[in-house]
């Protein structure tokens, strides 16, 4: 199904061609003074250098051929040679209903859908998710929706932080405290325990207590280097007090991210492509790609178009020891030989820029990817707080997720029983509820704003039940099912199609909002920008309301008029549930 703005714009094409011009400068856009009419075409002042006319001459003969038109009810010739364009309620009602009988609305289908591979979230295994896991999480799900809503192929590896030094620190300090254990007899022979001898909260203690003396004690610090070689090169019970670790963690991540409703389809680490490193080492050596600088291994990834200096990407440290660039390069090697996608999209700190340049240059140059492999970098701004400085708790440290989303939902649940009383029967229901508003709440404040730019955390702001946040979304999709459910309990049938050419401003204006879907979603997944999404049901829940203010909805005598807004609240719920759907979060039947 076309976009409505190209229909239009080829009714206008046509009058150009009719009126003896080029139809190319028939291409219209959406007014920018809705004031005065809907959309608007600028062709003719763009033709005036070609024509030798006036702008306004050549406006007026274009309008001049519009007359009949299916598409337009009027088309207007205004000084020094704009047209100006409302469409015909007809033209505009046709279209809703294709859009109700079409799969997703109509969005075409792709071509050739792309294989795509997102990289987010990124923690690291033995600490607890914090805040600063937020937007990595929560943007990359929503671009991993939308690309599969558009079509694609999409799989999400969360790409855990699972190796290297933290893991010696973590056996160095399990070794100072329970000696006694069979992981660190190198004579035990037998099977080593099934159950992990430490749970999740001893482990998130471990980690930054080992972390804290290996900067003060260097011989600690010596054991924990020793420890994290021993594990790399397969000692038996430091591998398998990693299992444990893995297990713990991972269980508890999944916990988190689930509350988050964010679910990744591989939950690979640095540590499944730690073998691959020495063969792909050696086949840049062997090639001539990497060379010895300062006793370190490197590529270099400068280019002369450069305007600022770009490091060379190292592969080994002097010591012979991997980077995160080598973990991150030998994982680009392994998904193109197991999976071989189109694409491959990071979501990272923007201030990793620099280093996803150097890697993404270093995985071209030695054809570790194939020349059309897309490599994109989806860079996000800090989440601060009101002081304008990255997010933090009441007593300055860094805020667990697992405590902002605990307290989020309880501010939710007290505002929403704030005015009335809740039997002890309804709580639960009231609680899980007031879980799906805080989950809007957090998940819309985060991605209305474009990924790249820092943005303030405003509890107060983003729990709102007014203004352009989720819980208005929300409640504006429950309105809606309000009204579904109270006429469907009149005894009358929801009708799947329907839609009538609009009778008022305010219903036509709903009709003009829901007709966007398909640019909407079609441009948020080009510009990988979930914040669109959100701009698009801010406005359409406004035309909703406005619609619902102004029209009576259930009291409308007129059974088939009353059928026609019936059909268009049926497709504005859906059209929002959708939406809501592809930035991760639901609508509850009531609120």
């Amino acid at each position: 199904m076309k976009k409505l703005l190209d229909l239009i714009s080829e009714e206008m094409m046509q009058a150009f061609e009719a009126a003896g011009y080029d139809r190319e400068l028939g291409k219209v856009t959406i007014s920018n003074r809705p004031d005065l009419c809907e959309y608007q075409c600028n062709g003719a002042m763009a033709g005036a250098k070609t024509y030798h006319k006036a702008p306004i001459m050549i406006a007026s003969d274009v309008a001049g051929k519009c007359e009949g038109s299916a598409v337009f009810s009027s088309v207007e010739a205004v000084n020094p040679g704009f047209l100006n364009l409302k469409l015909k309620g007809e033209f505009l009602g046709n279209y809703l209903q294709e859009m109700e009988r079409e799969e997703k609305f109509g969005l075409p289908k792709q071509e050739k859908p792309l294989k795509i591979v997102i990289d987010y979230g990124g923690p690291n295994v033995a600490k607890p998710l914090h805040v600063g896991h937020l937007r990595s999480a929560v943007i990359g799900e929503s671009i991993k929706r939308i690309a599969r809503y558009n079509g694609h192929e999409v799989i999400g590896d969360i790409h855990l932080g699972d190796w290297g030094l933290q893991m010696g620190l973590i056996i160095t300090e399990l070794r100072e405290r329970k000696p006694e254990l069979p992981y660190f007899d190198d004579d035990f022979t037998g099977e080593y325990p099934k159950e992990a001898p430490f749970t999740i909260s001893e482990l998130e203690e471990i980690y930054p207590t080992a972390s804290a003396r290996s900067k003060e004690d260097p011989a600690y610090k010596e054991k924990a280097m020793d420890a994290t070689f021993k594990l790399q090169n397969g000692v038996r019970g430091y591998r398998a007090l990693w299992d444990h670790i893995i297990a713990v963690s991972v269980s508890d991540l999944k916990k988190n991210y689930e509350k988050l409703n964010v679910e990744f389809d591989l939950w690979k680490g640095e540590s499944d492509v730690h073998d691959l490193i020495p063969d792909m080492v050696e086949y840049m050596k062997k090639e001539g790609y990497a060379h010895e600088s300062e006793g370190a291994l490197v590529v270099d990834v400068k280019e002369e178009s450069d305007t600022k200096e770009i490091p060379p990407c190292m592969i080994l440290k002097s010591d012979g020891a991997s980077l995160y660039n080598t973990t991150d390069l030998a994982t680009i090697r392994e998904r193109m030989e197991k999976i071989d996608p189109d694409r491959i999209i990071y979501v990272v700190d923007k201030r990793q820029e620099l280093y996803f340049t150097q890697v993404f240059r270093c995985a071209r140059k030695t054809k570790l990817v194939k020349p059309d492999t897309g490599l994109t970098f989806v860079g996000f701004g800090t989440m601060n707080g009101k002081d304008g400085k990255p997010f933090k708790t009441r007593q300055g440290g860094v805020m667990r997720l697992e405590d902002l989303l605990n307290d989020i939902n309880e501010q939710m649940y007290n505002k929403m029983i704030s005015n009335h009383e809740i039997p002890e029967e309804a709580r639960k229901e009231a609680k899980e509820v007031a879980a799906m508003v805080a989950l809007a709440a957090i998940k819309y404040g985060d991605l209305s704003n474009q990924a790249g730019k820092d943005y303030i955390f405003d509890v107060e702001r983003f729990t709102s039940f007014e203004g352009d946040t989720g819980p208005y979304i929300l409640y504006t999709i429950v309105r809606i099912k309000s009204i579904l459910n109270k006429y469907a309990a009149l005894g009358k049938k929801i009708p799947d199609t329907g839609i009538r050419k609009p009778e008022g401003e305010a219903e036509k204006e709903l009709m003009m909002s829901l007709s966007g879907f398909i640019s909407m979603m079609q441009a948020a997944w080009e510009e990988m920008a979930p914040h669109k999404v959100c701009a698009y049901i801010y406005d359409l829940a406004n035309a909703f309301n406005h619609f619902y203010h102004e029209t009576k909805i259930l009291q409308e005598e007129d059974e088939e008029k009353q059928a026609g807004y019936i059909a268009l609240l049926k497709l504005t719920k859906e059209i929002l549930e959708t939406c809501i759907d592809v930035l991760g979060f639901a609508a509850p039947e009531r609120m």
